[in-house]
């Protein structure tokens, strides 16, 4: 049956709604940046830009790299975004805008996300770099999709119980990286974490201006958890929901993060854009080889 309109919403020159972009305009390989800005910080290593499209926050270049097509695409912040980034992405490859039917075969995308985060624990160092090889998420986006994700439930419950996890708050879900692409980004300098999603940046991760917050001692208790010898090691804003969707999606993804604050030992990189430049450089580099 087709989708309606008001399901598969497109613009009048055929593009999807958000993201504006048309099927041929993006390829199978995606990174995703939080930041519009980081965008052109990755395509000018690009031996071609092909495509510039943007609306809101959502920009998209397309070009080629050492004689791979790439895509880069800004996606915001927020695991909100990050539904309507992966959504829209699978439509563009998996649906038939003419008919409004899904494609009986299916394209795999390999998406990398590229951003920036806090460490937690004190023995991770600025301007170090992260793949999240589980993500744990506190945003609830899961719950809204129909998943059978149950591997990690004894992680989940361990988490809710050594933290004491209010029950008017979202369960947390954890979510595994795509182990086939992970591998080709695996290096003695690339660290393996556990990332925590959360679903803002002041309260949710135990910061406070002028409101209080409702756990004190949520930063201790997050850094404190330990699950077979498992810690959190950094958190962040979208990773959980790239992990779940591209899983439900059958897509395959990773994040990777460089390290610009530590919030045990109160450290902030004092060259971020240096940081962040060497790992779009090492992303690009291990991206064209998959």
């Amino acid at each position: 049956m087709p989708l309606s309109p008001a399901e598969l919403i497109l613009n009048d020159d055929g593009s999807i709604y958000h993201l504006n972009l048309r099927p041929e305009d993006i390829t199978t390989h995606i990174i995703t940046v939080g930041d519009p800005d980081r965008v052109a910080e990755v395509s000018k290593h690009f031996d071609l830009i092909e495509l510039k499209k943007g609306k809101r926050e959502f920009l998209t270049h397309t070009g080629t790299f050492n004689g791979k097509r790439i895509s880069v695409i800004s996606t915001g912040i927020g695991t909100d975004n990050i539904d309507i980034v992966l959504n829209e992405l699978d439509a563009l490859v998996n649906i038939d805008f003419e008919t409004r039917t899904v494609r009986s075969n299916r394209i795999r995308l390999k998406i990398v996300r590229v951003g920036t985060s806090g460490a937690i624990q004190p023995d991770i160092p600025i301007d170090s770099f992260l793949m999240s090889r589980y993500a744990i998420g506190f945003d609830g986006l899961l719950h809204f999709y129909k998943n059978d994700f149950t591997a990690h439930q004894g992680f989940e419950d361990a988490f809710m119980a050594q933290t004491n996890w209010s029950g008017s708050k979202a369960r947390p879900y954890v979510v595994e990286f795509d182990s086939d692409l992970g591998a080709h980004f695996i290096e003695n300098h690339i660290r393996l974490g556990i990332t925590a999603t959360n679903t803002g940046f002041y309260g949710p991760q135990g910061r406070s201006l002028r409101l209080a917050i409702s756990d004190e001692d949520f930063m201790k208790n997050l850094a404190d958890f330990n699950y077979e010898n498992k810690r959190i090691t950094n958190l962040e804003m979208e990773t959980s929901g790239i992990y779940a969707l591209s899983k439900l999606l059958g897509h395959q993804a990773v994040s990777l993060n460089c390290i610009l604050a530590n919030r045990a030992t109160g450290e902030f990189s004092e060259n971020p854009a240096k940081s962040v430049e060497e790992l779009i450089k090492f992303v690009l580099q291990k991206l064209t080889n998959t």
